[in-house]
C-alpha cells in the first residue's frame, strides 16, 4: 500500500525547533538543517523567539522540501540532538 502525501513537492515548508538557550543552539541547527536542505538559506529563511525568561529558544527555519524521505531524516536528525527538546 502506497502512502500518499498531504504535501506538494517541492514546497516550502516551516518547522520549528526548541531547545533551551545555548550559544550555539542556533549553529547547531543551521548546521543539521544544511546537510539535509543544503540550499537552506539561514539569513533569509530562520527565525528565532526567546521565551519570557530566556530559557528556552524557539528556531523556525523554512525549508524547500523536495520529498517524504527528505523532511523524515530531517525531522529525525533534528529530534536526536540532544541540544533540542522539540520538533514541529
Amino acid at each position: 500500500m502506497e502512502e500518499t502525501s498531504l504535501i506538494e513537492y517541492p514546497s516550502d515548508f516551516p518547522i520549528k525547533i526548541m531547545g533551551k538557550s545555548h550559544d550555539h543552539l542556533v549553529q547547531t541547527v543551521v548546521d543539521i538543517v544544511k546537510r539535509h536542505a543544503p540550499d537552506f538559506d539561514e539569513t533569509a529563511m530562520l527565525t528565532t523567539r526567546s521565551s519570557k525568561h530566556g530559557t528556552y529558544l524557539s528556531i523556525t527555519c523554512t525549508i524547500r522540501a523536495t520529498s517524504r524521505p527528505q523532511l523524515d531524516a530531517l525531522y529525525q536528525a533534528l529530534s536526536n540532538h540532544p541540544m533540542i527538546s522539540v520538533v514541529l
